[in-house]
């Protein structure tokens, strides 16, 4: 318990300063990269490997989508590659060198280092891959590594299953749920809250980098032992 010479609770003294904002910069990972969404490359890409799930239930939790057309999405595409936040990368495949999927960082506080993950778009390629794992980690690891941010959050509809199941997969901590949050295409959500801080992050970091070793995978590329975080 640390106090003020009035003995009331106070937070542990922090050496801090504000720290840069992210920059549109390639980070390279071992099955997949990040590129800064470039809509003339990667929209016809991300476009195409969208279109290829059987339905639109992966629009369902997001505040756009689904499109029916290419010049539709090509629109969309352009107007979140001029966005810095969120800022927003395409994640490549690097055996088929095309974009399939894309994510951001958005909320972006660089005086508290607090920044949150989000518009997770994978697309049935990337989806349930080592791809998809490793993008968020290459995303992770820019943030805490190298722009020494101190949180770094998820945010999702609470009713959401499958992105609550992914956070707390990828090490998140859940924080609870803000009730009646945001209204988005015409209904209500309550949205859960997680996070992960610079302190949990040497751990996650060591755990994310055994589970992504290639011989953590056996000949088929099926993983020999489970992410554990």
């Amino acid at each position: 318990m640390h106090t003020n010479p009035y003995q009331q609770p106070i937070g542990v003294s922090v050496n801090w300063h504000p720290r840069e904002w992210p920059q549109r910069v390639v980070l390279q990972g071992r099955t997949c990269r990040l590129e800064p969404l470039n809509p003339s490359i990667h929209g016809p890409q991300l476009y195409k490997a969208y279109s290829s799930a059987c339905d639109a239930r992966d629009w369902t939790y997001l505040p756009y989508g689904p499109f029916d057309t290419a010049e539709q999405f090509a629109v969309h595409c352009a107007a979140l590659a001029n966005s810095s936040d969120p800022m927003h990368w395409a994640v490549i495949d690097l055996n088929s060198g095309l974009a399939v999927g894309s994510l951001s960082l958005m909320r972006i506080d660089a005086k508290n280092g607090v920044i949150e993950v989000g518009h997770v778009v994978f697309s049935a390629l990337l989806q349930g891959t080592i791809m998809s794992t490793e993008a968020q980690f290459l995303l992770m690891q820019y943030v805490f590594d190298e722009l020494g941010y101190r949180r770094y959050e998820w945010k999702c509809d609470a009713l959401n299953q499958p992105s609550r199941k992914t956070a707390e997969r990828l090490g998140f901590s859940f924080e609870g749920v803000f009730r009646q949050a945001i209204v988005y295409k015409g209904r209500n959500r309550d949205t859960a809250w997680y996070s992960i801080i610079d302190s949990e992050w040497p751990q996650r970091r060591d755990a994310f980098l055994r589970w992504l070793s290639p011989l953590n995978f056996d000949a088929n590329g099926l993983q020999i032992k489970r992410l554990t975080l």
